[in-house]
């Protein structure tokens, strides 16, 4: 009697394991690609109302908006010397942030992904003076709602 045992995996345990793994691998690979995209969604809004608050602090010290600058009257460089001109302020930036409009007595923060980011191309996130908020979706996606976006984790962008 030859009593010896042989030890390993056959072709069809490996099969088996390899095929539960990319089961696994497929299910959470988009669910985390998501996550990204919507805490770098979340972050932007974040800075954004960061850089309302620095706006609304410049307008009771000075009373105005325009010129929320010390040098020049660019208040886009002002952004970025407070730390708000991009999303996350430290990090690899998937937003810009701007003041796409600026008069004495109001203004618009603009967040834009970048052409590299996670949400290229995936439409913009707004904040004005007033505190509305609004989105757009960069494509017309059906059922976008700018509630969606501010609301509810993103949703839409």
């Amino acid at each position: 009697m030859n009593s010896t045992s042989e030890q390993g995996f056959t072709l069809i345990e490996l099969m088996i394991a390899i095929t539960i793994i990319a089961v696994l691998a497929a299910i959470a690979l988009p669910n985390y690609n998501g996550y990204l995209a919507r805490s770098a969604c979340e972050d932007a809004k974040g800075v954004l109302a960061g850089a309302a608050g620095r706006m609304e602090s410049f307008r009771a010290q000075n009373n105005r908006y325009r010129g929320a600058t010390e040098t020049t009257d660019d208040a886009n460089t002002r952004l970025g010397d407070w730390g708000y001109n991009r999303s996350p302020v430290d990090g690899n930036p998937q937003f810009a942030i701007a003041l796409t409009q600026v008069t004495p007595t109001e203004y618009t923060l603009t967040a834009t992904p970048l052409a590299n980011s996670r949400l290229a191309g995936r439409g913009t996130l707004t904040l004005n003076s007033v505190g509305v908020r609004g989105a757009t979706n960069g494509a017309t996606a059906p059922g976008f709602l700018t509630a969606d976006v501010w609301n509810s984790s993103c949703r839409g962008l």
